[in-house]
C-alpha cells in the first residue's frame, strides 16, 4: 500500500482490520491492531516522502502471526532509542505513535538511517495460537506494477539445523512467470531433504521444463559449521552479510528448466552474527551494506524490508529472502 496522502490511514486500517478478524482478532486486541496500524500510516503521511506498507499473515507450522511493515525514503532519525519513548517527537506533536507500537505489539522493530529512511514493523500472534518462534528467516514479494501476480517466489525449509532457501525469478512477469516460480517452490517443498544445493537446483530445473523456466538460486545455510553451500543458475544475486560488508556468491549463466550445462555448487564462510540475502534482479545489486541493519540484532523482516526499499528501484517482479540464524537453528 502507497501511504502518501492522509485518506490513506483509514486504508491501511481496513486491510489490518481484514486480516486480523481472519485470525479471530477481536475486541480489544483487534483495537489495538488497528491502532497500532493507523499509527504507522499516521507516521508515514507526517514526516516520511514515498512512504509503503504492507500488512499479512505469516504462518510458521501451526502457529500464525500479522506482519504490518512500513518503509519510507524520509528524513529519517539520528535516535532510535529515543523516537520509541512516549513524549518524543520531530514536529510538535504528542509523539507516542512509536511507543504505542512497541507496547501493542508483541514483537517490534525499528530501522532508520538520518537522511536516508526508516523501516518499521510490528508483529501480533494469533489469539490462542500460543507463543510464536523467533522467526530465523523472512521473505518478500512485490509484483511489478500493474500486475496482480508476481513472477518471482521462494520457498525455506529447514532440516537438522540447515536452513535451505530457494529464490525463482520467472521469466518475464505475470501469471505465466508466476506459474514457473510456483513449479519451483512446490518442487522444493516435496523433495526430501538433506540435500546439497547443487541436487536441488538440478531438481527444480527438470520440472520447469514445462514452464517458459527462469533464474533460480539455492543456498543451505549451516550455522553450526559456519558455511553456506550455493548454486545458481541465472541473475538471482546472493550475498553474505555482516558487520557492514557483504559477499557475493556465484552463479552460472542459463535458464532453469531450458538451458543449463553446469550445475556448480560453491563453499563460503559464514562469520559469526552474518546473515544471507538472496534478491532477484528486480533489486539493483548496487546498495550500500553500510545503511542496511546488521543481521546480528536484528529481525529478518527488517532485513528484508530495507533492501526492498532501497534496491528495489527498477520496474520489475521483486523478491527479496533474508536468513538470521538464530542459536543454530
Amino acid at each position: 500500500m502507497r501511504v502518501e496522502e492522509r485518506s490513506a490511514a483509514a486504508g491501511a486500517r481496513r486491510r489490518a482490520t481484514v486480516l486480523a478478524e481472519r485470525l479471530g482478532f477481536t475486541g480489544e486486541r483487534l483495537g489495538q491492531v488497528q491502532l497500532a496500524a493507523t499509527e504507522m500510516a499516521t507516521n508515514l503521511i507526517k514526516h516520511a516522502r514515498e512512504g509503503e506498507m504492507m500488512a499479512r499473515i505469516a504462518r510458521h507450522g501451526t502457529f500464525a502471526e500479522l506482519e504490518l511493515l512500513s518503509m519510507d525514503r524520509g528524513p529519517g532519525m539520528a535516535d532510535v532509542p529515543g523516537s520509541r519513548v512516549d513524549g518524543y517527537s520531530t514536529s510538535g506533536t504528542l509523539g507516542i505513535g512509536l511507543g504505542a507500537i512497541d507496547r501493542l505489539a508483541d514483537r517490534s522493530g525499528l530501522h532508520s538511517v538520518p537522511g536516508h529512511g526508516t523501516v518499521l514493523f510490528a508483529r501480533f500472534h494469533q489469539p490462542g495460537g500460543g507463543a510464536v518462534p523467533e522467526p530465523a528467516f523472512c521473505g518478500l514479494t512485490r509484483p511489478i506494477d500493474g500486475e496482480q501476480e508476481c513472477g518471482d517466489a521462494y520457498a525455506v525449509r529447514t532440516e537438522a539445523g540447515v536452513v535451505y532457501v530457494m529464490l525463482c525469478d520467472g521469466l518475464g512477469h505475470g501469471p505465466l512467470a508466476a506459474r514457473a516460480s510456483r513449479e519451483a517452490v512446490d518442487a522444493v517443498r516435496r523433495m526430501a531433504l538433506p540435500a546439497r544445493p547443487a541436487e536441488i537446483l538440478r531438481h527444480v530445473h527438470q520440472r520447469l521444463s514445462s514452464t517458459r523456466g527462469g533464474a533460480v538460486a539455492v543456498a543451505a545455510v549451516d550455522p553450526a559449521a559456519r558455511q553456506v553451500r550455493f548454486a545458481g543458475l541465472g541473475n538471482v544475486a546472493a550475498w553474505t552479510v555482516g558487520s557492514g560488508r557483504r559477499r557475493g556468491m556465484i552463479s552460472v549463466p542459463g535458464i532453469a528448466g531450458a538451458q543449463a550445462r553446469t550445475f556448480r555448487e560453491h563453499v563460503y564462510d559464514l562469520p559469526a552474527g552474518a546473515g544471507v540475502v538472496l534478491h532477484s534482479d528486480g533489486l539493483t545489486d548496487r546498495w550500500d551494506a553500510a545503511l542496511q541493519p546488521d543481521p546480528s540484532g536484528h529481525d529478518p523482516l527488517l532485513v528484508a524490508g530495507a533492501l526492498m526499499r532501497d534496491a528495489g528501484v527498477r520496474r520489475d517482479d521483486r523478491c527479496v529472502v533474508a536468513v538470521v540464524p538464530r542459536d543454530g537453528r
